[in-house]
């Protein structure tokens, strides 16, 4: 498949002020103007690789009125859209690399789709881990048929050992950043999300300081169509790419989180090729609190069994805060570009998000220590339809009158206005009950 570009010059201007940069060595040669065709024979190279995954209407567009569409990139076979630009940038290799081997040094969701791609391109792939790498994710890409080392505390540990193995072994070592190569990889969503949804009105992508799937994805849908309007959302707590928007170039000492929640989102901007490219095509970037990617997280759990984590559900979030009230009315894709969150990280993460979505509440009031006084409670909470979690008694601590018991009840409803009809019911029986605030 070849289409001739009708904005290969406005791709060329906005790379064309990119600074060589001497410090990434490991895929420099790969780095050139990116082309709308560079995005057309990766798709091509790449269709038997990778999934083409769906983009399905939403049952949560009548929700925040507006025909939404969701591109499910979670649903790739290492849980991430990361595959695109790595089985591309692997196949692209020459033949005497492949034969040597590439070596990757973190737990990312890059390194998962280089070992994955790797193996069933039978190239030696070496990951090199901390030791404080999730046991799970060691297991994943040992799954994935990499030979797994693991090395150091830190991550900078991991690096340098994975560098200097390297360059003993004749190894590729890989990082992942803006060459053309990876970033045309990534691009191929876009042209997935023009064919699969026609008459789109806007896309909105995932953002932080990893906006190579932004970035090339502007680049194919702003070929295909320059009247789209493309969105990029980040996190309000590392607002990365805004920041290095403004300053005019990849902003390096940004304090990023190294929680395994937000993964890439809080990751450093890392290439001028991305930057300049997102400057130049994307129409808005906005930021979302922490508060509303959780909510995100339990809208799609709940309306579309998609188990994602925060880079996966950003996108939704800035429906979900109202940070994007231009769009009511539209048709709307939106890509769920990851689904690799840790189980012990999912439950933490619903059950809070259930307490901000006013789904799961938590009471205290004193009862005289007599029979039957907990039972009419029970009733209250019967006649209110609240499902009881959990009910706790605390005797010996009570500062109240003597005989007294101090019942503390976590309890969960349907809504915000369910809580305040089961609030007022309590309040109405119980003057001095006294709730939780989230």
């Amino acid at each position: 498949m070849k289409i001739v570009s009708r904005n290969e010059e406005l791709l060329r201007d906005a790379l064309s002020r990119i600074p060589q940069s001497s410090s990434r060595t490991s895929l420099s040669s790969y780095n050139k103007l990116i082309r709308f065709e560079d995005i057309s024979a990766a798709a091509f190279k790449i269709q038997c690789g990778v999934q083409k995954t769906p983009c399905m209407y939403s049952r949560l567009s009548k929700q925040y009125g507006m025909d939404i569409y969701l591109k499910k990139e979670f649903l790739q076979y290492t849980g991430s859209v990361k595959e695109r630009g790595v089985l591309y940038l692997l196949t692209s290799l020459p033949q005497d690399q492949q034969r040597k081997g590439v070596i990757v040094a973190s737990d990312s969701n890059f390194s998962m789709a280089v070992a994955y791609h790797a193996s069933e391109l039978r190239i030696p792939v070496f990951v090199i881990m901390s030791t404080s790498t999730s046991p799970a994710r060691v297991k994943m890409c040992r799954e994935y048929g990499a030979m797994v080392i693991s090395y150091g505390t830190t991550a900078k540990d991991s690096q340098t050992h994975a560098r200097r193995l390297a360059q003993e072994n004749g190894y590729l070592y890989l990082e992942e950043e803006d060459s053309a190569v990876y970033l045309s990889g990534l691009g191929t969503v876009g042209l997935e999300v023009y064919e699969q949804v026609p008459k789109l009105d806007a896309v909105i992508f995932p953002a932080g300081g990893h906006c190579g799937l932004l970035a090339g994805s502007a680049a194919a849908l702003k070929h295909l169509n320059p009247h789209i309007c493309v969105i990029g959302v980040e996190s309000e707590n590392f607002p990365v790419l805004q920041q290095s928007l403004k300053a005019g170039h990849p902003i390096e000492d940004q304090a990023c989180s190294n929680h395994h929640f937000y993964g890439d989102v809080s990751g450093l901007c890392f290439g001028s090729n991305s930057l300049q490219l997102t400057g130049k095509l994307v129409d808005k970037v906005v930021a979302v609190r922490e508060e509303d990617i959780l909510i995100s997280m339990l809208r799609l759990l709940e309306y579309e069994r998609a188990t994602v984590d925060a880079e996966g559900a950003i996108g939704l979030a800035a429906l979900v805060a109202g940070k994007l009230p231009e769009l009511k009315g539209k048709r709307v894709a939106v890509v769920i570009c990851s689904g690799n969150l840790e189980l012990h990280l999912l439950q933490e993460c619903i059950a809070r998000a259930l307490t901000l979505d006013n789904r799961v509440c938590r009471f205290s009031l004193v009862l005289s220590d007599c029979p039957g006084d907990i039972s009419k409670l029970l009733e209250i909470l019967a006649r209110e339809e609240a499902r009881v979690l959990d009910i706790r008694e605390e005797r010996t601590f009570v500062t109240s009158e003597l005989f007294t018991v101090k019942v503390t009840c976590t309890v969960e409803t349907r809504d915000k206005i369910h809580t305040a009809q089961l609030r007022n019911a309590l309040l109405e029986r119980y003057p001095t009950a006294a709730w939780t605030e989230r």
